[in-house]
């Protein structure tokens, strides 16, 4: 999968907005070229900014001194990252997000199309793949249509 495929899928689910940080969304310089996919129903009332969390990102550059294990400085390589719950997270990580401090260094971040637990939000029930290819395209595809719902769940109001 490209990065052009995976955001075209994303901004094709239900009330979907995909944003790529840049200078003229007022971003910081080290976001820049980054995506961060949103539930953002038409006519809803919009989240303020400090509430308003994507439900996945797709990264194509490391963030020095933070996020460098997945080593994006290579030719062609991104990371989508996926909010995947705590039940889907251990199914498909092998412990609960709990854990994933205690167990980081188990993983190789750099391994191309593998489901890994996000280097530095796996205890939030972050996972990723680097450039996602043949093993994992379709997965990706589910966990980002789950994602959604679970996103849009959390913004229906509560009666």
């Amino acid at each position: 999968m490209t990065e052009d495929e995976i955001i075209a899928f994303a901004s094709a689910l239900p009330d979907v907005a995909v944003e790529t940080a840049s200078a003229e969304f007022g971003a910081p310089e080290a976001a820049w070229g980054d995506s961060f996919v949103y539930v953002d129903p038409p006519g809803a009332e919009p989240e303020p900014p400090e509430r308003r969390w994507p439900f996945a990102t797709l990264v194509v550059h490391d963030y020095a001194g933070f996020d460098e294990s997945s080593h994006l400085d290579r030719e062609g390589v991104f990371r989508v990252n996926v909010n995947v719950g705590k039940r889907r997270f251990e199914e498909l990580v092998g412990y609960p997000p709990s854990q994933h401090g205690a167990r980081r260094d188990e993983h190789d971040y750099a391994e191309l199309d593998q489901v890994l637990p996000h280097p530095e939000y796996g205890q939030q029930a972050w996972v990723c793949v680097v450039s996602p290819g043949d093993r994992t395209a379709d997965l990706v595809r589910a966990l980002l249509a789950d994602a959604r719902d679970r996103a849009a769940a959390r913004r229906r109001p509560r009666e």
